[in-house]
């Protein structure tokens, strides 16, 4: 609880290292994430530092890392996963990790590079087998060799005699018959044939046929179809163009064999030398999964140590050397509470080094702002990131966190009223913490889903909280719940008042001072006959807008009393005379009284004499307005006396808030006496400010460091400006003044948004289930069933995840704009420690 109202107490520590156990003294304070080191050598640049080689060392081990995981993985193989991660190795054993992964990977890329040869030689022999069988029935080397030709030439009819007559010539005037075949790609098998055409003027006979089924393509690795063509030519002019153009079209060109005999020959050599890859091929695979196999086993333990190797050389990197370069120096920031085990770590890592010379720490004074630390759990972790998401808290100031784990659930209730809608939430966060543990959750790479689980107790707590106020509310899918039956009899009315004309009205009205009516209030939450009453919502306005009014004020009331509170504990008594009081008068003088007036009007009138009742709204312009004539209706005697007094009191504020402390200021630093009797127990908050100038000069400031004081009054020679003073306390009082008002009324969103998130659940209620429960008993069962789904989906993509987004942003801006900047700066800056409980304890960030 101290830890998470205010963050714990830091202290800056200087440890001196040995060379010799350096390394095992930040592994054992990595193991136990104490220090937030700072880096000594900020002029360096992170190349010219010492242990760089080691951390290039370190990189190229992940780059290898990263290639076993991606050939893993490519095999199907199971990535093994650790809950323990092993501990960072010794340093002589980094040279023999990497050796063993340099050889690993050596291995596996000749291994693999083999095999990608003979899928290749593989891929290109079934080609050639598909290419001879399709080609047997192109061209017949026989007598019928012209009427063959007449047939293949169907394509080019006009050319049909010219081409019987070219051949005979060519063929007397001893040209050469050359062919050309081979496989090209679907999509350019018509540009290749027209290309043909017209570079080689149609003295080509060309040939071809789909395959039947796909091949790999070699270059894209996918299933491709892919045409068959056989190429006839006369002259090696000619032949030498074809050849271009296959080369061109990126063809896959196989030797035709002349005769029929070489064919067979060639298709049974084929035939064997496709069985002997096949055979060797399922030999190079099993070779490379033993060896993925092998390496899987220690793949993890690799990746963590070379992680761990990494990060230390890392820290290494930001220490500096002593003159004899036989001892690092360090500074770090560490809670107070955890100095003695830090000592602990150091000590350990000496004894594992066997160093003669034990490493040390020791603490050391500073001016500097020390960084914030505020603890966390998987249960107010969430809440944390909230408020952190709108800055690092100071150090020591109040944490707004501790207050949010109640006040953001509820207020987010408070718009998003329904115990059904609540109910569904509750379940889905239930059950997201029931399962945290497990790995499907835990390990999810879906951005939407992690938030959902990273934010799962807040979730849970905002389903309980919309369940209590849908209650409340007596608001479930929109409907009222009749748990204690209605306090409102209706047929007593008959006895009373209503006369059968009465009964002609659209409307009746229910009066309360009738005997027997109105029993008295409901146990809890809102009457369920109001759920059908005609002025339902004017009712539930005014509830809903004086329930915003008092939640908002008290929130604020609340956070201008953190704010004193911080007043107390930094020691500024001077803050609680000039700023906490005058706020606080301030903001109960006009508000707190509007909210006393909307308690005083539930509790002293009733529906017997509620006609008399005076208009708050009213009542509060005319506290501002002074009219000449009396009021005639007021809540008691001397109220009007009360409002300027209180009017009073919140106008002299306002000068208290804007000269007070700037003078006194002023008065300080010409060497006034201060405020209080403990002003040694002040702390610094913001360095250099004109704040600190003024009490700087005064003595005794800082609490129990009486030689940094003299280091701080030599070094603190600026002038007290007070110009600079007033002009930012001019501000702070306008902003509060002004934001009294807007953020009061800004906490009207708690109406707005519950009575939106009403009405559009009565909107999707009345169109329809309505509908379907209207239809009759034939069909209505079967029609139920479908208009029941389409409602649930429409409720949890409308209702819940729209409006619980919106209800939850709106809830995040109440907290950020109108509660923390009561109290909160957030100026600090978070406490980073090295540790090694952030490191993966999986390979997938491998995988793109």
């Amino acid at each position: 609880m101290g830890s998470l109202f205010r963050s714990e107490a830091m202290c800056l520590a200087q440890l001196f290292l040995q060379a010799g156990s350096a390394y095992e003294c930040l592994s054992a304070l990595g193991e136990r994430g104490l220090a937030h080191f700072r880096d000594l050598n900020p002029s360096t640049s992170v190349f010219q530092r010492k242990y760089v080689g080691e951390v290039k060392k370190c990189e190229e081990m992940e780059r290898i890392l990263g290639y076993l995981v991606q050939e893993i993985k490519r095999a199907d193989i199971p990535l093994p996963e650790g809950d323990v991660t092993p501990a960072a190795p010794p340093f002589k054993q980094m040279l023999e990790i990497q050796e063993q992964l340099q050889k690993l990977e050596v291995e596996l890329r000749e291994v693999t590079k083999n095999k990608e040869k003979l899928r290749k030689n593989l891929l290109e022999l079934t080609e050639y087998t598909h290419m001879l069988r399709v080609t047997r029935s192109f061209v017949r080397r026989t007598a019928e060799f012209e009427s063959c030709l007449l047939t293949n030439y169907e394509e080019f009819p006009t050319l049909e005699t010219d081409r019987l007559a070219d051949y005979n010539c060519m063929h007397r005037l001893g040209a050469k018959l050359g062919f050309i075949s081979g496989l090209v790609h679907r999509a350019k098998i018509e540009a290749f044939e027209k290309m043909l055409w017209r570079v080689c003027k149609g003295y080509t006979i060309v040939s071809y046929s789909e395959l039947d089924e796909c091949l790999e393509d070699p270059d894209t690795g996918e299933p491709t179809k892919w045409f068959v063509f056989l190429i006839s030519y006369w002259g090696e002019q000619i032949g030498q163009k074809v050849k271009k153009i296959c080369d061109c079209y990126h063809c896959h060109v196989y030797p035709y064999p002349s005769t029929p005999e070489e064919r067979r020959t060639v298709m049974e050599g084929l035939q064997v030398r496709i069985q002997d890859l096949h055979m060797v091929l399922h030999k190079t695979e099993d070779y490379l999964r033993q060896v993925l196999c092998k390496a899987s086993e220690s793949i993890y333990t690799w990746d963590v140590q070379v992680k761990k190797m990494k990060a230390i050389y890392h820290v290494l990197n930001l220490c500096s050397f002593d003159v004899t370069n036989k001892c690092l120096i360090a500074e770090v920031w560490c809670p107070v509470a955890d100095l003695p085990n830090m000592r602990r770590a150091l000590e350990e890592g000496s004894s594992e080094s066997g160093a003669s010379v034990p490493s040390f720490m020791n603490t050391i004074p500073t001016k500097e702002t020390p960084p914030t630390l505020i603890r966390t759990n998987k249960f107010t972790s969430g809440f944390q990131d909230i408020v952190d998401a709108y800055g690092i808290g100071s150090y020591r100031e109040v944490n707004p966190a501790l207050f949010t784990i109640i006040t953001f659930p509820f207020l987010f209730a408070v718009m998003f009223g329904d115990c059904g809608h609540g109910f569904i939430m509750f379940l889905f966060a239930l059950f997201m913490v029931l399962y945290e543990k497990h790995p499907k959750l835990l390990r999810s790479q879906d951005e939407i889903m992690k938030m959902f689980f990273q934010g799962r107790y807040i979730i849970l707590l905002m389903g309980l909280f919309s369940v209590y106020t849908g209650l409340i509310y007596n608001d479930c899918f929109s409907k009222s719940l009749n748990i204690f039956d209605s306090h409102w009899n209706v047929s007593q009315m008959f006895a009373v008042e209503w006369r059968e004309e009465d009964m002609k009205n659209q409307y009746l009205m229910l009066n309360p001072n009738a005997t027997g009516v109105f029993i008295g209030p409901y146990p809890f939450g809102i009457d369920p006959i109001w759920n059908l009453a005609n002025n339902r919502l004017s009712f539930l306005n005014s509830f809903k807008m004086k329930m915003s009014i008092i939640i908002g004020v008290t929130h604020m009331t609340f956070g201008v009393i953190l704010g004193g509170l911080n007043h107390l504990h930094f020691k500024k008594k001077y803050n609680i005379y000039l700023v906490f009081i005058p706020q606080l008068l301030f903001i109960l003088s006009i508000f707190g009284y509007l909210v006393f007036m909307i308690i005083y009007k539930w509790l002293a009138f009733s529906a017997k004499n509620s006609e008399t009742a005076p208009s708050i709204l009213i009542l509060f312009i005319n506290m501002f307005l002074f009219p000449n004539k009396r009021e005639p209706h007021i809540f008691f005697e001397g109220q009007m006396v009360l409002q300027k007094f209180l009017l009073s009191v919140a106008v002299l504020s306002v000068p208290v808030l804007l000269f007070g402390k700037p003078l006194y200021l002023y008065w300080l630093s010409n060497g006034g006496q201060s405020i209080g009797a403990y002003r040694k127990g002040y702390r610094l908050v913001r360095k250099e400010s004109e704040e600190e100038i003024a009490l700087l000069r005064t003595h005794d400031i800082e609490e129990g460091s009486s030689s940094l004081d003299h280091r701080h009054k030599d070094e603190e020679k600026e002038e007290f400006n007070f110009t600079d003073v007033f002009m930012d306390q001019a501000i702070h009082t306008i902003e509060y003044c002004l934001g009294c008002i807007s953020n009061s009324a800004s906490y009207l969103r708690l109406w707005a948004l519950s009575l939106a998130h009403a009405q559009l659940s009565e909107v999707l209620w009345a169109m329809i289930m309505r509908v379907g429960l209207r239809v009759d008993a034939t069909y209505g069962i079967i029609l139920l069933i479908p208009v029941s789904a389409l409602f649930m989906v429409l409720t949890i993509f409308i209702l819940l995840v729209m409006e619980g987004l919106s209800a939850f942003l709106h809830a995040v801006r109440l907290h950020w704009v109108e509660f923390q900047n009561k109290f909160y700066a957030g100026e600090g800056y978070k406490f980073t420690p090295f540790s090694f409980q952030d490191i993966s304890l999986h390979c997938n960030r491998y995988i793109a």
